[in-house]
């Protein structure tokens, strides 16, 4: 069954929607606070659906992403105890957080500049620097960096690589959503 090759094709389709940015400016936004899926997602399709608007997407994501990013500050920053200690119970993340806590003492801002290309997801990042009361401007400028670095590199990608990369990827999708799958599945079972 090609059931990922199908969903792509459809994240294609609605890549082209018209409230498309919409969408991605708030998964962005929503995954840099809370939110479990990262705007790559959303951000690949797109930029390979329309690869005039490859680089405004980059853009839209990356600020976004920043914005959330400053709300996940002030979420470790003001409401730690009563919001974040019980959201990251619920989600799992607690000997992640404790990783990130770590790094943050042993590495200071550059974990925030790191944190764009790790498979942690960044909203611990951004809640951790809060907590630790990371001075703000520096962390800000390292989410920008960060942050735009990757999305930027999504968004080439896609508007060089193009109906080759296109192809390339719906004739793998299967292999690499079912591959997802499986290695989610062992680790759940080794560790969950």
């Amino acid at each position: 069954m090609k059931i990922f090759q199908w969903m792509y094709d459809k994240a294609l389709i609605w890549a082209k929607h018209r409230h498309a940015e919409r969408y991605l400016i708030g998964l962005s936004f929503s995954e840099s606070v809370i939110f479990p899926i990262p705007p790559d997602v959303m951000l690949a399709p797109m930029a390979l659906a329309q690869p005039a608007k490859a680089w405004r997407y980059a853009l839209l994501t990356t600020l976004a992403s920043v914005i959330g990013g400053i709300c996940g500050y002030l979420l470790g920053w003001l409401l730690y105890e009563p919001v974040v200690v019980p959201a990251i119970e619920y989600l799992g993340y607690q000997d992640k957080f404790a990783v990130i806590e770590q790094w943050f003492k042993q590495y200071g801002v550059w974990v925030v500049f790191i944190a764009g290309f790790s498979p942690i997801p960044y909203k611990l990042f951004t809640v951790g620097a809060g907590l630790m009361q990371m001075a703000f401007l520096p962390f800000v400028i390292a989410s920008i960096i960060g942050r735009a670095g990757r999305f930027y590199l999504v968004a080439g990608l896609m508007y060089w690589g193009g109906e080759k990369m296109q192809q390339k990827l719906r004739d793998i999708v299967d292999w690499l959503g079912w591959g997802t799958v499986g290695v989610a599945g062992i680790l759940y079972f080794l560790y969950g």
